[in-house]
């Protein structure tokens, strides 16, 4: 459906997240991807939405001499915000290990901003989504990252593996912003794109 609108647009998703991949494959859209290395260091004065804003306006920087007239380049960043921090990707399991221990117990935000860029113009939008966890064991938290790994993911979780489905008891807003696109927004953001 979108992707017959956006037959005279050719989508560049700049991200090598394999569940972002697959939420565009999902969505029924077809896009390249590319890769571009960029630091992903944000002024220490940003708080909130405007960390995960800035990185994902950032990360559309290298591209942009190379756009086209009608491509739509796609980049995003996801920050899980805890304690008025930024919790990013873990250094190692130690600091993994600090990270999901800070969640335990708590509420905190998942923030993920999806930026589009074109020749023409830029425009960024973002989702917030509470998540609560119980009071996690320290055995729980060493056995997820024993088993799962999750040292590439933003706060050193993923929702939809073993830890989100033995320790979450809440969740308001998106679920999908949480795995790592707010697959709502993006649909809305490419249809009002083309329509307008």
């Amino acid at each position: 459906m979108l992707n017959e609108k956006l037959k005279n647009h050719h989508l560049i998703l700049a991200s090598g997240s394999p569940r972002r991949q697959q939420f565009f494959k999902e969505l029924g859209l077809d896009f390249e991807v590319r890769l571009k290395p960029i630091k992903e260091e944000f002024p220490s004065r940003l708080t909130h939405f405007e960390i995960s804003d800035y990185l994902a306006q950032l990360k559309a920087l290298p591209f942009q001499e190379e756009l086209k007239e009608n491509d739509i380049l796609i980049t995003s960043d996801t920050i899980v915000w805890n304690n008025k921090q930024a919790l990013g990707k873990p250094k190692d399991e130690q600091d993994a290990f600090k990270m999901i221990k800070s969640l335990s117990n708590n509420m905190h935000e998942v923030i993920t901003s999806v930026c589009f860029t074109t020749t023409k113009f830029q425009k960024t939008v973002n989702a917030v989504t509470k998540v609560t966890f119980k009071k996690l064991e320290d055995e729980e938290i060493n056995y997820y990252l024993k088993t799962c790994k999750p040292f590439d993911k933003a706060g050193a979780y993923g929702i939809q593996e073993w830890i989100g489905q033995i320790g979450i008891t809440k969740i308001e807003g998106s679920y999908f912003n949480v795995v790592g696109l707010p697959t709502h927004l993006v649909y809305q953001t490419l249809n009002s794109m083309i329509s307008s």
